[in-house]
Formats: structure tokens, C-alpha cells, sequence
């Protein structure tokens, strides 16, 4: 269920923004402060901020994703999320296309990153945000687990901060 947290990931992308910033500006700070929706599973607060009309890439709507993400934080303790780089393809005043990079592991990962240098799982998440009232909202998200060769350049050194031994 590792899916649950890829879409949970997306979640703080549809808050809105207060002042001058641009669009892309306002979608790259949102995405800086997804790992910390997801580590509180917060499911509630998540949920609002996606479209009513939101679907992934398997068919499942906004209710469906719901209760995916609902038992992946049941299931699992200490979900560590990095949101790692995004870049946004295309952004209008109504809709955003961007990729994101993420890394994603649970409590047992801890052990892991000290003794063989496992950091977690890296996804390329792709997705489409639509601006509705003001607010950013998830329309639409893909997923795919990457090798960390497979990661964006930007990634790679962001990693590298978090993990030197990596």
C-alpha cells in the first residue's frame, strides 16, 4: 500500500497562498511542505484538498483514495516522507502539470539507512493541479517506483544532504 502515500503526498498541494507569489512559486512551496501532512497523518485536512473530481491513474476517485490512504496509515508507523525536487512542465492560471521527486519510508527503514545504506523508497510522481476559488487542488496523479539513478540531478544532491553516506 506504499501507493496510499504516494497520492497522500499530493495532498498539501491544494492549499491556497496569501501575498504576491506566482503560481509556480506558490506549487514549489506547497510541495516543500507535503512530508509533513503525510508524517501526521492527518487524513481529514489531506482529503479537502483534493478535487471532487480527482481520479489516479487506476480509476480511483477522490472517496476511494480516501480509504487507501486511510489503511496505509493504519498499517504503517513512523511514515517518513522527502519531497525531494518537482519540476512544473506547465503552469496557467487555471491548471499545473509538474513531476515530482519523493522518497518514502516507514520506521523500519531506520535501521536499514544506518547498516546498508537503504534511505527508502524513491517515486517520480506526475500530477495535475487545477486552480479552483483560489485554491490548488489534485485533479489527477500517477506513480512510479525509480531507482535512485532515475532520480532528477537536483534530487540526487538534495539526497545527499539528507543522507551523506548514501
Amino acid at each position: 500500500h506504499i501507493l496510499a502515500i504516494l497520492v497522500a503526498v499530493f495532498f498539501a498541494l491544494v492549499l491556497g497562498s496569501c501575498g504576491q507569489k506566482s503560481d509556480k512559486d506558490i506549487i514549489l512551496d506547497l510541495m516543500d511542505r507535503v512530508g509533513d501532512h503525510v508524517e501526521k497523518k492527518d487524513i481529514d485536512s489531506l482529503m479537502m484538498y483534493f478535487a471532487e473530481d480527482y481520479k489516479d491513474f487506476e480509476g480511483r476517485d477522490k472517496n476511494q483514495t480516501r480509504t487507501m490512504i486511510s489503511q496505509y496509515f493504519l498499517d504503517f508507523q513512523g511514515i517518513v516522507s522527502h519531497v525531494l525536487s518537482t519540476h512544473i512542465q506547465d503552469v496557467t492560471p487555471t491548471d499545473a502539470s509538474i513531476q515530482t521527486d519523493v522518497l518514502i519510508s516507514s520506521g523500519g527503514a531506520k535501521l536499514f539507512r544506518k547498516f546498508v545504506k537503504y534511505a527508502g523508497d524513491y517515486y517520480r510522481i506526475k500530477a495535475k493541479l487545477v486552480k479552483r476559488d483560489g485554491l490548488w487542488q489534485l485533479q489527477y496523479a500517477e506513480w512510479a517506483l525509480i531507482s535512485l539513478e532515475d532520480l532528477f540531478p537536483e534530487s540526487v544532491s538534495i539526497l545527499k544532504k539528507i543522507f551523506p553516506n548514501l
